[in-house]
């Protein structure tokens, strides 16, 4: 975003941004070197674990690209990057433990997870047009753009606040679930337990980025009247 006295308000937040893309790349790459003693993949702790919650129905998939690992509820399909998929590392156990943590979420109606995806439609709106509106109605002259531009951009803050629950939810479901079901030693569930800690830490440093820009929009509109 264009700068201006306000952007000293995003230096904690970008810090923390660089600060927590660290820390779960090098925790991911550190504990995928370490093999699982079960010898369980990702793939297979993730089919387990669904079929164990009766959820037979969700298919399971390799998908392209690194840490691109995701629950689809639409097509109730589990992709799992090609790494975590066919993997036996701890690292590769937890993430994989850690999506099909959203499907029980999904299948358990979890509140938090309903509210997100409906808050979907409307944030890729608030993403793609709070800026632009913002920056036209300030250089422009018309307070009311920039208040329509706020607001849109609010929706995307309220997504990035609801988010943290369910990523936090997902991950202590995925830790419990490990340890009832014995796919991980004790000396192991500490190493998938940092795995995703560090990947929840990248969520708080979203939603922290996402509420000092707000604050910042919120200031330069003050600034206007």
């Amino acid at each position: 975003m264009f700068y201006d006295p306000t952007f000293i308000l995003l230096i904690p937040a970008l810090l923390l941004a660089f600060y927590a893309q660290w820390k779960v790349k090098s925790t991911y790459a550190k504990y995928s070197e370490v093999a699982c003693s079960r010898g369980y993949t990702g793939a297979q702790v993730a089919r387990y674990i669904l079929d164990d919650f009766r959820l037979q129905d969700i298919a399971i998939e390799s998908t392209p690209g690194e840490l691109s690992d995701h629950y689809d509820p639409r097509d109730r399909k589990l992709r799992l990057s090609q790494r975590v998929y066919e993997s036996n590392s701890v690292a590769a156990i937890g993430v994989a433990a850690h999506e099909a943590g959203h499907a029980i979420q999904d299948a358990k109606s979890y509140v938090p997870l309903k509210l997100r995806n409906g808050l979907v439609p409307m944030t890729n709106l608030g993403t793609t047009m709070a800026f632009p509106l913002f920056i036209l109605g300030m250089f422009a002259g018309l307070p009311q753009l920039m208040d329509i531009g706020i607001v849109l951009f609010s929706l995307a803050v309220v997504f990035s606040v609801v988010t943290l629950p369910v990523e936090f939810n997902a991950s202590s479901r995925a830790i419990r679930v490990l340890a009832d079901g014995n796919f991980l030693t004790e000396k192991e569930l500490p190493m998938a337990r940092a795995v995703l800690n560090a990947a929840a830490l990248t969520y708080v440093a979203a939603t922290t980025m996402a509420v000092l820009n707000l604050a910042r929009l919120l200031i330069m509109r003050q600034q206007r009247d």
